[in-house]
């Protein structure tokens, strides 16, 4: 057992040592709390070097077992303070005195972070930075070898840029008369955010436009784009080179949607040939994946540093969803003169894979911490006014090409969603009590009496509408309506079913229902079932086989031949086969880019798909819908997380329910827990310590 170990760091590990961790990694893999890969990980280590320190080859496994988790890295003095977010334990915690033995709390008793880091003192396994050893360390940070490789790419990535301030380059006076013809006077005293945005973007060639649903990031970044394009062609310069991503192909299409509304909206009679202007706008957005050129079975693109993207100006939404590696390769293909924008609520989930890039690049965006020179040019640029208590004369380069909308155009000061969003924001647990008593008109919280319980069944099917003024909220019953009474006859053409089509998917993007989990009675799998039920009671579905009319499917994973991404979704709908003979049965999904094109799909070439009449959270970011309604798990789970709650809360346009079997207990526990990932992006040698070159001179 463990305890042997006591006092060992640092020396040679006997054999009888050795056993006992193998034998402990062992144990934690059979049981769920490391994955087989990390316990491979470790195994293969040793083989390599077989008198490494038992310690070390823990830290690795811990190391490979938190990539899973989201984490970077291992923070080896993190991991000392509190052992118990180390490994994937189950919530409620196993019994039994052995087991208890082996919880990280018991087995790393005793060990310091200087005896731990002397163990990690093997040149053949642990470097300090360049070669090719598997782990790296910097100060108590250990990393596997690639990530550490990503994390370097992306600071110096964005320290580049930082450290190329367009300053010079775009004067405030040049920007004025155009962003007072892009944004013209209201008459309203509070501060134009977006103006500012685009000013702070127009100067740099690293820009930030972070905010919650609502605030109008689209709309900036459209009159951003009108605002570089129009001081690149007042003298009859060639327009920019733009393009526009986002992580999921339901995030693209969406964007695609608001920035094409946008663009036509827009006013640019002040800005000398404004329809030359509108026209060199780009309406068509496509996902990063397409973007960098993805190459099947391989996790390298076709543009890299090597082959750069042809732009010079790329834009990203749904930032938040961006992992560390992918931001690598961004910024790996990007020419060295572009501009990158990126687009993203910090407040959101971060990806799934390993980095909260977006979240950490925002950490500080509520406190602005603009420089006095920044607010000066701003003041010139935009004629704004920066509240002083944003101001922050030891602000960094960083601080200064974040820009943080702060109204909510969509949820108004009465919002139950916006405010209810805010209070989970913010970590205050005991407004969730309040919010049940205060009954706001687009808010709903069902106690729920188990997966049984009526009301879950009127939820999924109807809406759990409860009385005339909610009359318009939605559930399932809605979009299957349409996929029966639309279907055109026959003998209808393809712009008839297109026409169909997009309809079905439209109504399928009023109602949602949203979970935490995938296994277990509350997650994807037991909720799908329950789901799938309660519509064929209602003769809305017939689901005696895998493909049925009205079936919803997710993609799980990209397939690069019928240009479908994982996060897809597609609507199953009976074609009608003409005279006498059957439907056929397609998939029907929205073209990539937010176009009115639809693509029709065979349901035999679809290899990786799943139901999807329950969404888990994560999957549903880049998306909204009309009435958004969450599943909250029976027990605490370490999912569960504020983050969690506000991105689910956040999906909801006009509606939100919060079904819950396990009491505001369970809403309370996720308000306050947070998720915090281990990183050394910022910090100490990080992006912190670029210098603001605008500060200089």
């Amino acid at each position: 057992m463990m305890p042997c170990l006591a006092g060992t760091a640092g020396g040679s590990a006997g054999v009888g040592q050795r056993a006992a961790v193998e034998a402990l990694i062992a144990r934690w893999a059979a049981r769920g709390w490391l994955r087989s890969l990390d316990a491979a990980f470790a195994g293969f280590l040793w083989r390599e070097v077989p008198e490494a320190d038992p310690w070390l080859i823990l830290a690795a496994a811990f190391a490979s077992h938190q990539l899973g988790r989201g984490h970077v890295c291992l923070d080896l003095a993190a991991t000392l303070a509190d052992p118990s977010f180390v490994l994937s334990l189950p919530p409620e915690g196993d019994t039994g005195e052995e087991i208890a033995a082996d919880l990280p709390g018991r087995v790393l008793a005793g060990l310091t972070i200087e005896a731990w880091r002397a163990a990690l003192d093997c040149p053949e396994l642990v470097g300090t930075g360049e070669g090719d050893v598997p782990l790296v360390l910097a100060g108590d940070r250990l990393y596997l070898r690639r990530y550490w490789r990503h994390e370097q790419a992306v600071r110096s990535g964005i320290a580049a840029r930082l450290g190329a301030s367009n300053d010079g380059e775009v004067s405030a006076q040049a920007l004025r008369a155009p962003l007072d013809v892009l944004f013209p006077a209201t008459g309203v005293a509070a501060t134009d955010w977006q103006k500012l945005a685009c000013a702070l973007a127009a100067r740099n060639r690293f820009a930030i436009l972070t905010g919650g649903p609502g605030t109008g990031k689209t709309t900036t970044v459209v009159k951003l784009l009108a605002l570089l394009q129009a001081l690149t062609m007042r003298d009859g310069g060639r327009p920019l080179r733009i393009r526009l991503a986002a992580p999921t192909g339901k995030a693209a299409a969406r964007l695609g949607a608001s920035i094409s509304g946008a663009v036509g909206g827009l006013g640019l009679d002040g800005l000398g040939d404004g329809e030359a202007i509108r026209a060199a706008i780009p309406t068509s957005v496509g996902t990063v994946h397409r973007l960098l050129g993805s190459r099947p079975d391989s996790r390298r693109f076709r543009h890299d540093a090597q082959a750069p993207l042809m732009l010079d100006v790329l834009v990203i939404d749904e930032a938040s969803m961006i992992d560390l590696e992918m931001m690598a390769a961004v910024l790996a293909a990007l020419p060295a003169g572009a501009r990158l924008i990126l687009l993203g609520d910090k407040d959101q989930l971060a990806s799934v894979e390993a980095g909260a890039v977006l979240g950490e690049l925002c950490r500080r965006a509520v406190g602005g911490h603009f420089t006095s020179r920044t607010r000066d040019w701003l003041g010139s640029a935009t004629g704004e006014q920066i509240d002083e208590d944003l101001l922050d004369e030891d602000g960094t380069a960083l601080d200064q090409v974040v820009a943080m909308l702060r109204h909510s155009h969509r949820f108004g000061a009465e919002s139950g969603i916006g405010r209810l969003a805010e209070a989970v924001n913010r970590g205050d647990a005991g407004a969730l009590v309040q919010f049940r008593a205060d009954r706001h008109g687009d808010l709903a919280f069902l106690s729920l009496r188990g997966i049984d319980d009526p009301a879950f069944h009127s939820l999924v099917v109807d809406g759990g509408r409860g009385g005339d003024s909610l009359a318009d909220r939605k559930g399932y019953r809605h979009y299957l309506d349409v996929v029966k009474r639309g279907c055109p006859s026959g003998n209808a053409d393809a712009a008839d079913l297109d026409a169909w089509a997009r309809d079905v998917l439209a109504a399928h993007g009023a109602f949602q229902v949203l979970c935490a989990l995938r296994s277990g009675p509350w997650g994807v799998e037991g909720l799908n079932q329950r789901i799938a039920a309660a519509l064929a009671a209602e003769g809305l579905i017939e689901p005696t086989r895998d493909w049925y009319p009205g079936r919803p499917v997710l993609v799980t994973r990209n397939d690069y031949g019928l240009g479908l991404m994982n996060g897809d979704i597609g609507i199953t709908l009976a074609v009608p086969g003409g005279r006498d003979a059957e439907p056929i049965l397609r998939v029907v999904f929205p073209a990539d880019g937010g176009g009115e094109g639809i693509r029709w799909v065979l349901p035999s070439r679809l290899q990786a798909i799943e139901t999807v009449f329950a969404l888990t959270v994560h999957k549903s970011q880049g998306s909204e819908f009309d009435h958004a309604a969450m599943v909250m798990p029976e027990t605490p789970s370490p999912i569960l997380t504020r983050e969690l709650l506000y991105t689910g809360i956040t999906r909801a346009r006009r509606w939100f329910t919060l079904a819950n079997p396990g009491g505001v207990a369970v809403e309370r526990m996720a308000v306050e827990r947070r998720v915090l990932r281990a990183s050394g992006l910022i910090g100490e040698g990080g992006l912190d310590s670029v210098a603001d070159p605008s500060a200089q001179g």
